[in-house]
């Protein structure tokens, strides 16, 4: 009986830490995240959630006028994937801290390059990127800290933070029209690759090469490069059609000086196989 005894506490002794690692209780301050998609642009704010538990807030746990975390544990981010404007202050896409003020008749809400601020201890003004001031206004009572997105159009949006019978809220602008002509232009810009990509890749697989010849004049067509050109030039003496390829690879050779990565890896190549033809056809 007694070893029955003692091998029994051996084996919940052995049982207790695993059973502590897998325990979770909640949070005083739960982890929080909200996200908009204004236009093409993603915001994110990623917060803890400090809740009011009985206290006064404003002008009590947090006197007035002071420098505020805003929110609890880590730093409160805000991640946003294009430029913006935060309370008509153009701020670069990233992610920053944010910060507030608050006050009883007016708040400044602060973006701050440094993520680390777990305290005010480490905040520095010299990493603001935006300083704006609001006026708080009165709502129905909020247990919980909670940001959100609200009013959000194609270009545009307003941070709202509520706790306590508190909101504030800070308008946001993207330029959505020129971003999507931006996108629209890098696109345009970029399109002779997947039919350079195609043509090359059936010369080097033994493909169509008559398929291939159509794919990088189409590439040309959108973009003249040493690269389509080069392929296409390549094409064209696989079908025995010499002089043409011998006008394509120098061409290839004329749009690629000042290029260092032809010029460097590949200019020599290129130059001995255009010889070569050349040789071979007189």
């Amino acid at each position: 009986m007694l070893r029955f005894v003692r091998a029994a506490a051996l084996v919940a002794a052995a049982a207790a830490p695993a059973f502590a690692q897998g325990l979770e209780v909640p949070a005083p301050s739960s982890k929080a995240k909200v996200e908009q998609r204004v236009g093409i642009t993603d915001f994110s704010v990623d917060y803890s959630s400090p809740a009011v538990r009985g206290r006064k807030i404003f002008g009590g746990l947090l006197p007035y006028d002071k420098l505020w975390r805003t929110g609890a544990n880590a730093s409160t981010k805000l991640t946003v994937s294009r430029d913006f404007t935060f309370g008509g202050t153009p701020v670069a896409k990233g992610t920053y801290a944010v910060l507030s003020i608050p006050g009883a008749s007016g708040w400044t809400v602060i973006l701050n390059r440094n993520l680390e601020i777990a305290n005010i201890d480490g905040y520095d003004t010299k990493d603001d990127v935006a300083r704006v001031e609001v006026k708080p206004v009165v709502i129905p009572a909020r247990e919980r800290m909670t940001f959100l997105f609200s009013d959000s159009t194609d270009d545009a949006t307003r941070l709202d933070l509520e706790w306590e019978t508190t909101r504030v809220s800070i308008p946001i602008k993207v330029d959505t029209v020129a971003q999507v002509k931006a996108s629209i232009d890098a696109a345009v810009a970029d399109a002779w690759r997947p039919h350079y990509q195609a043509g090359r890749y059936l010369i080097e697989n033994n493909g169509d090469v008559d398929m291939a010849i159509k794919y990088l004049d189409t590439s040309i067509g959108i973009q003249s490069t040493w690269w389509n050109n080069w392929w296409r030039a390549q094409g064209l003496a696989k079908k025995g059609r010499t002089a043409e390829a011998i006008a394509a690879g120098e061409r290839a050779l004329e749009l690629g000086k000042g290029n260092a990565t032809f010029e460097n890896n590949f200019k020599a190549d290129v130059q001995k196989t255009i010889d070569g033809w050349k040789k071979g056809k007189a």
